[in-house]
């Protein structure tokens, strides 16, 4: 375990690849909650039928790891990081790893758009209008 290490976080957007349907999703967070509890990695992922965001924070030698698998896993396209580095506190401490689906494209797409902490604390602000299932 490396929880004596600083936090870190990553934020990166990416999207669903075409073959799969949208109900993957609840597959994919359903085995990376235990594996990310294990790492001590929180964070909040939201979809909205074709993108994904997702926030996570954690040791940084586990959120790095964990970020190069996301970039090889074939479920995701088009991943993108748009922001990291060292955090002071935890945003998801009430929670391992929320999913949130999000109402229209219309509010990531505007994340996408984003880059670095601008894109971040858009999908920060976002986040009370999300029903986050954690």
């Amino acid at each position: 375990m490396t929880e004596d290490q600083p936090l870190h976080e990553i934020f990166y957007c990416s999207v669903l690849a075409q073959d799969l349907p949208a109900t993957a999703v609840g597959a994919i967070v359903g085995q990376a909650r235990a594996r990310n509890a294990q790492r001590n990695i929180t964070g909040l992922l939201v979809f909205d039928g074709m993108r994904f965001c997702q926030h996570l924070e954690g040791p940084r030698d586990a959120v790095e790891a964990l970020m190069r698998r996301i970039e090889q896993d074939p479920r995701h396209i088009e991943v993108r990081v748009v922001h990291q580095g060292p955090l002071e506190t935890r945003h998801y401490s009430g929670f391992g790893m929320g999913l949130a689906e999000s109402e229209g494209p219309h509010l990531m797409a505007g994340v996408h758009a984003l880059e670095g902490e601008a894109a971040l604390r858009h999908f920060l602000a976002l986040r009370p209008s999300f029903d986050i299932n954690g």
